[in-house]
């Protein structure tokens, strides 16, 4: 037993760790599975539980292109099936049993439509950690995913969840991490990564730093923050009711607030910039200017509870397409039932998780120089 606990201490104390880089509205981090480890990136998604990956057999139109072979669970002298009489079978929002094998055939969709479905199974997932060694959990929980559509692309091999649910990687590993963890998004443009921390290396220590309480809610997926307001310069929009209105997902791109509370916002940017809008012919974004005419953005302050947070013209605005700069923030889509505080807004902030104390901070920070 004192060997047992002498390997659980030296897990506790590792730095684990795993490089998190930008590709196109959303973030990868890299992780290895199998028995010998093979190398993957996957989708970096606070929004939801499930690690999955895709797995052989995986054929086109079933699986889309990673730009690497997928998984092969033969060649991982570790993997298992997970049986479907299992607790972490019943603990999927859908599952079915096969007849002849009593294998858990899990399907798990996300709120942009995309989805994958595949075997609920076992294996060792390994990080690096700070010291350049590895550390590895065994019998870790993941999808092998046979059949993988929608928005998933290259170089992504899958999804890592880092939700509140008891799948998730944050969840599986909580205990070796003191139920924390810390991640830094660094610009789109940005040609290097950032580090997603865990344990006692994901600890803000830099001054400066805002902490707002989490919110107990249902779905326990969901990371839900009580967003009282936005404002600029002396202005402010209210949010309707505040408490657990909102939810904090590094695997959504742009900011979404209930419709009401969006439009007295876009009403307080309008004045601010003072310049007339033009339409997005796509119709992704609300509030658009031509870029010729070299607005100004204003900082806006996100009023968390207990936490005022100053967001830079780089979580707010982006240009697109040469003559386009559109605002960050659009309201929810009438099929989305809640407030998202996407992955844009969290750009140069190391945000830390503390699940113990139950809350999320927030400081500026270069990430590109984390």
């Amino acid at each position: 037993m004192d060997r047992l606990k002498h390997f659980q201490s030296l897990i506790d104390q590792s730095a684990i760790q795993s490089a998190v880089t930008p590709n196109g509205g959303i973030y990868l981090m890299k992780l290895s599975f199998g028995t010998p480890p093979v190398d993957y990136m996957a989708v970096a998604d606070t929004g939801s539980d499930l690690i999955w990956i895709q797995c052989v057999p995986c054929l086109q139109p079933q699986c889309y292109p990673q730009g690497s072979p997928p998984f092969d669970p033969q060649a991982s002298s570790t993997y298992k099936k997970i049986p479907c009489d299992s607790d972490s079978c019943q603990a999927l929002p859908r599952y079915r049993c096969s007849i002849d094998a009593n294998d858990c055939q899990y399907s798990y969709s996300y709120g942009d439509k995309s989805f994958t479905k595949g075997i609920l199974s076992t294996d060792t997932l390994t990080f690096d950690d700070a010291n350049g060694q590895k550390t590895a959990f065994p019998t870790s929980i993941f999808g092998c995913g046979h059949n993988n559509q929608g928005k998933f692309r290259s170089p992504s091999a899958g999804l890592v969840g880092l939700g509140g649910g008891p799948l998730s990687l944050v969840s599986q590993i909580s205990t070796q991490i003191d139920n924390r963890f810390s991640y830094c998004l660094v610009p789109r443009s940005a040609s290097s990564s950032s580090k997603l921390l865990f344990g006692q290396e994901a600890i803000i220590s830099r001054p400066g730093a805002v902490s707002t309480p989490l919110v107990t809610k249902t779905p326990q997926t969901f990371y839900y923050l009580s967003l009282e307001g936005v404002s600029i310069g002396d202005k402010t929009a209210q949010a309707g009711s505040s408490q657990g209105n909102i939810i904090i997902d590094s695997g959504t791109t742009l900011t979404y607030l209930e419709s009401s509370f969006y439009s007295s916002l876009e009403t307080i940017v309008k004045d601010a910039i003072g310049v007339d809008p033009v339409k997005d012919p796509s119709g992704t974004f609300s509030l658009c200017y031509g870029s010729e005419t070299n607005i100004n953005v204003p900082e806006m302050v996100f009023h968390f509870s207990g936490a005022d947070l100053r967001l830079q013209p780089v979580n707010t605005f982006a240009k697109f397409d040469d003559n386009l700069v559109c605002m960050l923030i659009a309201p929810t889509p009438s099929d989305l039932p809640l407030s998202i505080f996407g992955n844009f807004a969290q750009i140069n902030l190391q945000v830390e998780y503390d699940l113990e104390k139950w809350t999320v901070s927030f400081v500026p920070t270069d990430c590109t120089n984390q």
